[in-house]
């Protein structure tokens, strides 16, 4: 591990002690908060992958049942399905279920539900190119291979003490590397990596869907599987982790 890496890791690691040592936090108090990061996420994660719902729509689609006039339907139910899946990863990570290839499809059968009934839940059995990357998932074929030597690594990870934010990371980068799903493999990678981080003690990472931050987001997993710079993705998360964590702790006012 790099040195930048190991001090974002430290960084990390600080920050959650402090959130953790003013727990348990006025449960009115955290579920204003966490409701207003589920909407920021929601919308976030949604608008990375081209969703147009502002985050003001966002809320009113997710919590009073709105209809947006001149958004498709779809884009409704993205943001209705991604808000459920977030209630389905918080509630996850307290249980003592492990995390394995069901998790990951029943989180994308979510993502998906009454958008792609076909496909949600199930792995791709089509060839699939990414759009604006230099990176050719692996052939349909390969896919339940490359899928049970993923949870062995993951598995891995966990019995040798790998540090939580670079196995979220793992998680993240190497589902997408993969690409198991004909669609919706962003938001699924983004998911499963907040699944980890809470059941670890993080904070959701909310990775921003503006351009600049869409590119840096794109560049930092192109520097994984294209050249193999698996540490640039790392350290992207951590910095999220600890922008996330940061702003936790301030909304709540701790020092």
């Amino acid at each position: 591990m790099n040195g930048e890496l190991s001090v974002l890791l430290q960084e990390c690691d600080t920050l959650k002690s402090r959130l953790s040592e003013n727990r348990p936090l006025p449960d009115d108090a955290l579920k204003k908060i966490e409701d207003a990061f589920a909407i920021e996420y929601t919308y976030e994660s949604n608008r990375i992958e081209g969703n147009t719902l502002t985050l003001q729509e966002t809320e009113l689609v997710v919590n009073e049942g709105v209809t947006i006039s001149g958004k498709s339907m779809r884009e409704h139910l993205e943001a209705i399905n991604h808000s459920e899946a977030i209630g389905f990863i918080k509630d996850f990570a307290k249980s003592s279920e492990e995390i394995n290839e069901r998790t990951i499809k029943e989180i994308h059968a979510i993502i998906l539900h009454g958008i792609d009934r076909k496909n949600a839940g199930s792995y791709r059995t089509v060839p699939v190119m990414i759009s604006g990357s230099r990176h050719l998932p692996p052939q349909p074929y390969l896919l339940v291979k490359q899928m049970e030597d993923y949870i062995s690594c993951f598995q891995k990870m966990q019995s040798e003490n790998t540090h939580p934010v670079l196995v979220a990371a793992y998680l993240h980068d190497e589902l997408v590397r993969i690409h198991p799903f004909i669609d919706g493999n962003g938001r699924t990678s983004r998911l499963l990596m907040n699944l980890y981080l809470l059941r670890n003690g993080f904070t959701l990472v909310n990775l921003k869907g503006s351009d600049n931050a869409k590119i840096a987001y794109y560049n930092a997993l192109e520097a994984s599987h294209v050249y193999d710079h698996p540490d640039v993705f790392q350290k992207y998360v951590a910095e999220a982790e600890i922008q996330s964590l940061k702003r936790y702790l301030s909304i709540l006012g701790i020092d």
